[in-house]
C-alpha cells in the first residue's frame, strides 16, 4: 500500500490572517513513515544530478533538506536569515509583501566545482527561493533545481522560479492560497 503523504498535511483555515488555508507539515513531519518517504522520493528524483550539497531555507526547510543531504551523502548549507550565522556571510535582498529581508550563507561554502539542490517544504509566491537561488550563484555554483514538498500553484512560484533556469519539483499540490 502506498502512503498517501498529501493526506498527511492538514489545512488551517483563516492562519495567519483571514482568507489564508495554511498548510501545515507538523503533521507529516510527526508521522515517521510520511516523513521518511518524504525524504527518500525527493532524494531520489535527485539523485542523479551529482548534487554536492543541498541548500534548506530558514527554518522549514532546514528539516527537509537536512534529510535529503543525509539520504544523498552530502553536507548541507543552511539559507538563514541576516545576522543568524557566525563567521563572514555574503547576503542577498529579497522583497516582502511589506518591505525588504535578507538571507545569508556563509562566504566560504560553496565555489565553481559546487552543484547545488535548493529545498523548502513550500513554494508560493517565489520570492524567497528566487532570492536563495541567486545567492547561491553568487558563489559560482550550480543551482539548476529545487525541490519542494508542497506547490501553491495558484501564487505562480514554481513558474517563477523556473523562468530562473530552475528545475522545481514538488511532491504534491494544493490549489487555493
Amino acid at each position: 500500500m502506498t502512503l498517501d503523504l498529501k493526506a498527511l498535511v492538514r489545512t488551517i483555515p483563516d492562519y495567519p490572517k483571514k482568507g489564508i488555508l495554511f498548510r501545515d507539515i507538523t503533521t507529516l513531519i510527526e508521522h515517521p513513515e510520511g516523513f521518511k518517504a518524504s525524504i527518500e522520493q525527493v532524494a531520489a528524483a535527485h539523485r542523479h544530478l551529482g548534487v554536492t550539497h543541498v541548500a534548506g531555507i530558514e527554518a522549514r526547510g532546514f528539516i527537509f533538506g537536512a534529510g535529503v543531504a543525509i539520504a544523498l551523502g552530502v553536507g548541507f548549507i543552511p539559507v538563514r536569515k541576516k545576522g543568524k550565522l557566525p563567521g563572514e556571510t555574503i547576503g542577498q535582498n529579497y522583497a516582502l509583501e511589506y518591505g525588504v529581508d535578507t538571507i545569508e550563507i556563509h562566504a566560504d561554502v560553496l565555489d565553481s566545482n559546487d552543484t547545488v539542490l535548493l529545498v523548502d517544504d513550500l513554494i508560493a509566491t517565489g520570492g524567497t527561493a528566487i532570492a536563495a537561488v541567486g545567492l547561491l550563484r553568487r558563489t559560482g555554483a550550480r543551482v539548476a533545481n529545487a525541490a519542494f514538498i508542497i506547490d501553491l500553484p495558484d501564487l505562480g512560484g514554481a513558474a517563477k522560479l523556473e523562468a530562473e533556469g530552475v528545475e522545481v519539483s514538488t511532491l504534491m499540490a494544493f490549489q487555493g492560497h
